[in-house]
């Protein structure tokens, strides 16, 4: 074996996913795997999103690895700390990927990891693991794109590696290295149907301001209409879903692309529902139509704020009043909408909250998720408050959901106007949907009233003051879609 590859995420210590239960395969360490495949390299991928710590330990003892990749994001800084420790145990070298460990290399260095990886994995870890397996790292500052500690234990960045130009010629992702059925039975046993996520492109160009940018930059780069056809024949014919998960950042992001995909779907008789997320200002008529008649059941936006002050210092691009056109429009041609909202930002107000219920309102999506803004190393939100952030546990045990920023309303606050917000919204719907039974409408008044009267009660306290702890995870579904090496 050359090198193992891994990640950090073990579903059943995750208290929301047991909830929701709705869990991909990573599939940034796939496309690694089968890159380094292609190029003649014996890999190893240990899924451990259904496993547990012993059935990993006794892996790394029974293959004794040479080589270990783990792919790292936001929430799984703690268990891959251990995973490394476990690894070194067995005499394993580590390299680690993904968007955490370039903003924390030093942290991840001092603790075993043996280099990070910067950017995207495959062209990288095809060049490193020779080096990793026949010297002993002295010879690493000529391999681009890479952390790592030289002799005299100083942290050594090498310049950026270029990304990959021609993502169709890349092999699809390698989901025989891993037990992809569980996931589809996973799937159906909680919500009837099979699901399999893809990726049509990588990166994103938008410059919100919150959103990290780390493994793709911004760029973005789209594989042909040809190959992802191709590649949804094969997984129609090899899986049988009954939907799919596009988990491109902005599926809609070029319309003339979509229209061609769409005909080749079409010449090929495929239609499978499918999910995706994209903007407002990247759909329009003609695209809406396209994506209902191929089959799209859900389109989740972006929308964060009804404040347009809000959006302008997020740096989204967008418009209040056009998200809300686009969500008629999507719910006309029978496509569900969700929407992201995020509370929190810096400077928002309770009048930039209000108008955001009020938007809600309007626009009348199907269904929303709300979530805390936190600070991500690397964005230039983070920046903006860096002076100003207040960590809840130490960095080995803390993930980036464990910081808060000083001076904003309590996580108290954000409690109960989250109560407020989902409950005043659901009041307007039943009632302008003539849902007038007496107790489901005065349920959600009255809740919608004790949020209100909750965040007049807290409205003074601040972050940090009132002993709470940040909220727990949010956007699942945004936070583990694009996911790179």
């Amino acid at each position: 074996m050359d090198i193992l590859l891994t990640h950090g995420y073990f579903l059943y210590e995750d208290p929301h996913e047991l909830q929701v239960m709705k869990p991909y395969p990573p599939l940034g360490l796939l496309y690694v795997s089968a890159h380094l495949k292609a190029k003649g390299f014996d890999v190893e991928v240990f899924d451990t999103t259904f496993s547990n710590w012993d059935a990993f330990t006794s892996y790394l003892e029974l293959a004794r690895p040479s080589l270990v990749g783990i792919y790292t994001n936001l929430m799984t800084r703690q268990n891959v700390v251990r995973m490394i420790r476990l690894c070194r145990d067995v005499g394993a070298r580590v390299v680690l990927g993904g968007p955490e460990p370039p903003h924390h290399a030093r942290e991840y260095l001092e603790r075993g990891a043996d280099v990070i990886v910067i950017g995207e994995g495959e062209l990288t870890l095809e060049e490193l693991i020779p080096h990793l397996v026949r010297g002993d790292g002295t010879d690493l500052h000529d391999v681009a794109g890479i952390a790592f500690r030289d002799a005299e234990g100083r942290v050594v960045r090498t310049p950026p590696r270029p990304q990959i130009a021609d993502l169709s010629a890349q092999p699809w992702p390698d989901r025989e290295a891993i037990d992809l059925e569980r996931y589809l039975e996973t799937w159906h046993t909680h919500h009837g149907v099979r699901s399999v996520s893809l990726i049509t492109a990588r990166g994103c160009p938008y410059t919100c301001t919150w959103c990290s940018h780390t493994v793709f930059g911004y760029s973005h780069r789209r594989r042909t209409p040809e190959d992802v056809a191709a590649e949804v024949a094969f997984l129609v014919e090899r899986y049988r879903p009954d939907q799919l998960w596009y988990a491109d950042d902005v599926f809609t992001i070029q319309p003339r692309w979509t229209l061609r995909y769409a005909e080749e779907l079409k010449r090929r008789g495929l239609r499978v529902p499918f999910e995706c997320i994209s903007r407002a200002d990247r759909l329009n008529e003609e695209v809406v139509a396209t994506l209902a008649a191929m089959g799209c059941s859900r389109l989740w936006i972006g929308s964060e704020s009804g404040s347009q002050r809000v959006l302008d210092a997020m740096k989204r691009k967008a418009r209040v009043e056009d998200i809300q056109a686009k969500t008629r429009l999507l719910q006309a041609h029978g496509i569900t909408v969700g929407m992201f909202i995020m509370l929190g930002y810096e400077g928002e107000t309770v009048a930039d909250i209000a108008a955001t219920v009020a938007h809600l309102k309007r626009a009348d999506p199907d269904v929303f998720l709300t979530t805390v803004a936190y600070p991500i190393k690397g964005t230039p939100y983070y920046e903006a408050v860096a002076d100003r952030i207040l960590a809840y546990a130490d960095w080995e045990h803390r993930t980036d959901r464990d910081l808060g920023v000083a001076g904003r309303h309590s996580r108290r606050f954000y409690a109960h106007a989250t109560r407020w917000m989902v409950n005043e919204v659901r009041f307007h719907r039943q009632w302008r949907r003539g849902e007038r039974r007496p107790w489901p409408l005065l349920k959600s008044w009255l809740n919608a009233r004790r949020g209100r009267l909750g965040m007049w009660l807290t409205q003074h306290e601040r972050e940090g003051q009132d002993g709470s702890r940040p909220a727990g995870r949010g956007w699942t579904v945004r936070e583990r879609a694009n996911e790179g090496w």
